[in-house]
């Protein structure tokens, strides 16, 4: 694939958006030909200030043109989306899904070359761990192209389908019992005297 790359995002959320402002960053994605979509008015502009990229309500609006296609909504409303989906992919872009549980069986319904992606909330400094699995009729060349575009907002790794769970596990859940961590040893500060904004400062830079 060719960099810039069109990209359109359907889902505007915390992580749509950290990858799409990470890959601006890094030059990866064509602003001019790129967008996202969302039902949900806050979430459109909450998107369209961090990226400058439009996001509409429609997902048709955003197929168009398209070189990848990043599926960023929540799992449980998935079905609907690929139900809506298959019918506009009619030039076959690469689908990239980072709906957690969502297996390729199920993404496969869509008759595209498709990505699974487990990223996790560091990606919004730009510092995520990620793994991925491919589909069979992914070429190297899209894969490729995935490692480079997850590899500009931290580090990725390509496995078997069935150690994505693990990942969801480790990775995915890993920040919060870091979060948990911190705040525990900031308790400790706070408990021997420190203010709590000290305690929490120096327990996260530690």
């Amino acid at each position: 694939m060719q960099f810039p790359l069109a990209i359109g995002f359907i889902g505007s959320g915390a992580m749509a958006t950290a990858l799409a402002r990470g890959w601006l960053n890094a030059g990866l994605i064509d602003p001019d030909r790129s967008r996202a979509s969302d039902p949900h008015v806050a979430s459109r502009a909450s998107f369209t200030a961090t990226t400058g990229l439009d996001c509409v309500t429609q997902n048709d609006h955003v197929i168009k043109g398209l070189d990848i296609v990043v599926l960023a909504v929540k799992p449980q409303m998935l079905p609907g989306v690929l139900a809506e989906l298959k019918p506009l992919l009619v030039k076959k872009p690469l689908v990239i899904s980072i709906a957690a549980g969502i297996s390729l069986r199920v993404l496969g319904e869509l008759g595209v070359p498709v990505v699974r992606v487990m990223p996790n909330t560091p990606c919004l400094i730009g510092a995520s761990a990620s793994a991925f699995t491919a589909a069979d009729d992914v070429t190297p060349e899209q894969i490729e192209t995935v490692t480079k575009l997850f590899g500009a907002v931290g580090i990725i790794y390509p496995l078997a389908e069935k150690l994505l769970d693990a990942v969801t596990g480790l990775s995915g859940s890993g920040p919060a019992y870091v979060y948990t961590f911190i705040e525990a040893l900031a308790d400790g500060g706070v408990k021997m005297g420190l203010p709590r904004d000290v305690a929490l400062k120096l327990a996260a830079q530690t």
